[in-house]
């Protein structure tokens, strides 16, 4: 028995049988090898390498597998891009993992940097800060993350993140800090 911090005591004896819990769930992941598209990654100025993703002339990176995650828009400077919520993402108390929410900031925020960036050149997070303001579960649906970028620097960007729910209401907002950099040519 452990006690809590309120008095009570908790005891694992209450706890149900494991075939109580309901049917394993699963899921599949699939995607391409990501060498090719970052080949035409280097090859292609930013927003045009992000415009064939949209358009499917290039697999989207296997994060977006992995996370549920689907471009919407790529401009100059910005992006949306939704990430379908499912349990897969689900943290100990039953809701979406901060986690993810974070990876979708991230994401948008260095994507919106990478529109901005000539053939060639990178980018890569120095820093993000995120501010979560409500919960969210596969119930809230599609959470819409929109990037934009504050300030393109020579070596330096700042962007800006937001996310909100299927409803419009605000689930978290980031800011980012990215170093830019020529990526060295592969031998």
């Amino acid at each position: 028995m452990r006690p809590y911090g309120n008095g009570e005591v908790s005891t694992v004896e209450s706890l149900p049988d494991a075939g109580e819990w309901g049917e394993t769930r699963s899921k599949i992941v699939e995607w391409h090898d990501p060498a090719g598209p970052a080949r035409t990654a280097r090859e292609l100025d930013g927003l045009t390498y992000l415009r064939a993703i949209l358009d499917g002339s290039v697999p989207a990176p296997p994060i977006a597998s992995l996370m549920n995650l689907r471009f919407l828009e790529a401009e100059p400077g910005r992006v949306v891009f939704a990430l379908d919520p499912d349990e897969s993402q689900y943290n100990p108390i039953g809701a979406i993992h901060g986690g993810a929410v974070c990876t979708l900031l991230d994401s948008v925020a260095g994507c919106a940097v990478h529109t901005t960036l000539p053939a060639g050149w990178g980018y890569t997070s120095v820093e993000i800060k995120v501010n979560y303001i409500r919960g969210a579960t596969r119930d809230s649906g599609a959470l819409t993350a929109t990037g934009v970028v504050k300030k393109a620097g020579r070596r330096i960007a700042f962007a800006e993140g937001e996310v909100t729910d299927s409803q419009g209401r605000l689930v978290a907002t980031a800011t980012s800090t990215l170093l830019v950099f020529e990526v060295p040519p592969q031998g």
